[in-house]
């Protein structure tokens, strides 16, 4: 970092009372070596910058003018601005890490696009994914030197900080003189070295197409015209708006209509109207290499979350994923996580696993978690998907150890909010059981395999009417209207005033599980065996194994609205137990067989004494 900005920080840091000063490296590791905690050891909060807390009132508009479709600014509105900014986040610092967070994971913080959508149909880069600049900060949210001021007391504070980043687009930029709103064209109808489709105008001579035998320099060298599909352009107000500049040429886009999400289209259409990078060039990957490159080498991050990473070619993560880890290790970052956004709402692990095996992902979001956690807890499924979903794990590159780093979550800003999905299965649900619901989905994410990730809210007990900008609220205090009518769980509280409860029932939960899960190594990377399961809502019990003393620690969960009592399998060598957490009884029934009692839509740990 160089000094200009090394003071910047500093001060910044004083102001919020940490306690360095010149001499103090920014980025070193306090005396329990954050850096030398795996993946697998970490608890996530993740966050939208703009919807968590506003520590700078006088960047809401991004020192803008005008109205809301010139600034992005309208706290009233749920698809523009509402003033979050990264000095909101570096002071609710004590509440994220009280709730037991290991690691913060943070929403794109690039600099976006303020405004863009169609007439009267417009909304803001609030959410941080229409990327212009990939080398600032928006200035919604600060300046370069907020972040690496926050990046540094969270680094003192021996937790670590994950960037969200994006390759697949850039902001809607790009238009076509031909329509706006294309239809998707194919490369076989429409041909890279044919203007217009097959019978126009010969172009691009020697360019041999994008295969991943083909995806080389000297081939795309003769890749001149980007007029293949349709005739793009770029509004002359725009022709230098994105960062670094090579990203304005539009020869670096497919520039082939909008994906309809099947086929070539998925990974070479524009997602609404996104521009959708070409990423089978090396340019681009060379370039994208340097950008994020950048970020470790500036700020020393710890993990890379990849939006939209199904969208992108194998060819392009098998580059990207080495050179990155090989900067991290470099700047000093031996465990730099990276997972990928693998979209789906189906329990469908072969397809994630697919991503890591092919385009060499080292982990992937799990959203057959979600989905599975969804349908039993949430919905009426029998246990036995969970089951499923984990017989699945050798799948992965890696095998089931590699299942251990995968990110799990229940909630998220896209699908929407565990609660909401409770409350749309059972709309009849009384209160408390919509909070005993949502309080096992999150002891599921806790204690079984894989990294928690918590979803900002959920431990105030939001739940949201939907996904996208409905499962987006705001935790300070909110001027959305919809919002602040929404019913929260385990509160009467409303989303008109601060969501920082640390006494909330959730928030405790949470902290509780965290604090289970930070104290037991099995929790974290203790291999899992499923013992029992059903067809019916019920028992769901696996074993977590210490890695180095062979301890079994016993998980139950009980998904009915019925007390249960049963026998489950347990290792022939755990004889007597004791409570971690419910009551758990103090002996086996009988060699490898352990009496378990659970009430409804609860669940019990409880842990094998070693044994000598």
């Amino acid at each position: 970092m160089n000094r200009p900005l090394a003071c910047v920080v500093l001060g910044l840091l004083a102001a919020s009372g940490v306690a360095l000063d010149a001499s103090t490296p920014l980025f070193a590791a306090p005396a329990g070596d954050f850096r030398s905690r795996l993946p697998e050891d970490e608890i996530v909060y993740f966050l939208l910058p703009d919807r968590f807390d506003n520590g700078d009132p006088s960047n809401d508009r991004a020192g803008l003018s005008g109205g809301p479709l010139q600034t992005g600014y309208d706290p009233t509105a749920k698809g523009f601005y509402h003033g979050g900014d990264l000095r909101g986040i570096l002071r609710r610092l004590d509440y994220i890490q009280s709730l037991g967070a290991t690691a913060i994971w943070l929403a794109p913080i690039f600099k976006n696009k303020t405004v863009q959508g169609p007439s009267g149909r417009e909304s803001a880069g609030y959410h941080g994914y229409w990327i212009t600049d990939f080398t600032r900060v928006d200035p919604h949210f600060g300046i370069n030197a907020d972040l690496a001021a926050l990046v540094a007391t969270v680094h003192a504070r021996g937790m670590k900080f994950y960037m969200d980043i994006v390759v697949n687009h850039t902001a809607d930029v790009i238009k076509y003189r031909e329509c706006s709103n294309c239809p998707y064209r194919s490369r076989a109808d429409y041909p890279y070295t044919r203007r217009g489709g097959i019978g126009g105008e010969a172009i691009n001579e020697g360019f041999l197409g994008d295969d991943p035998e083909r995806q080389t320099a000297e081939n795309f060298a003769h890749l001149t015209r980007p007029d293949y599909a349709y005739t793009p352009y770029v509004p002359k107000s725009e022709e230098h708006v994105k960062v670094p500049d090579w990203l304005n040429d539009s020869i670096y886009y497919h520039n082939r209509g909008e994906t309809t999400f099947t086929g070539e289209s998925s990974q070479m259409g524009d997602f609404g109207g996104l521009d959708d990078l070409m990423t089978e060039n090396p340019r681009v990957v060379r370039g994208f290499i340097e950008i994020y490159g950048r970020w470790i080498d500036d700020y020393g991050v710890d993990g890379f979350r990849i939006d939209t990473a199904k969208h992108v070619n194998a060819e392009f993560w098998q580059a990207f994923v080495p050179a990155i880890l090989a900067r991290a290790a470099a700047r000093g970052i031996p465990n730099f996580h990276v997972f990928g956004e693998v979209a789906t709402g189906q329990m469908d692990p072969a397809l994630l696993a697919l991503h890591t095996r092919v385009d060499k992902l080292p982990a992937v979001l799990d959203f057959a978690f979600a989905a599975a956690v969804r349908d039993t807890v949430a919905g009426k499924a029998g246990t036995e998907e969970l089951a499923r979903l984990f017989a699945a794990d050798p799948l992965y590159e890696g095998g089931a150890d590699a299942a251990l780093r995968l990110p799990t979550f229940i909630s998220n800003h896209d699908a929407g909010r565990f609660a909401y999905f409770v409350r749309k299965a059972r709309p009849s649900s009384k209160d408390a059981e919509v909070l005993a619901r949502v309080r096992l989905g999150h002891a599921m994410l806790f204690l079984l395999r894989g990294v928690p990730v918590v979803y900002y809210g959920d431990e105030q007990g939001f739940a949201g009417t939907g996904g996208d900008q409905d499962a987006r609220e705001d935790m300070f205090a909110s001027q959305v209207a919809v919002y602040n009518a929404e019913r929260l769980v385990g509160t009467e509280h409303t989303t008109a005033t601060d969501s920082f409860d640390t006494s909330h029932p959730l928030y405790r939960a949470i902290a509780e599980l965290a604090g289970l899960r930070s104290k037991h190594v099995e929790l974290r990377e203790g291999r899992q065996l499923v013992r029992n399961y059903a067809p019916a809502p019920g028992l769901f019990a696996v074993s977590r194994i210490d890695p180095v003393s062979g301890r079994e620690l016993l998980v139950a969960f009980n998904t009915s609205t019925r007390n249960l009592a049963a026998q489950v399998n347990v290792d022939p060598n755990s004889r007597r137990f004791a409570s971690l957490r419910g009551t758990c009884l103090p002996e086996a029934s009988a060699t490898g067989s352990y009496p378990v009692r659970i009430p409804a839509l609860d669940f019990v740990v409880c842990a094998a004494e070693a044994q000598p």
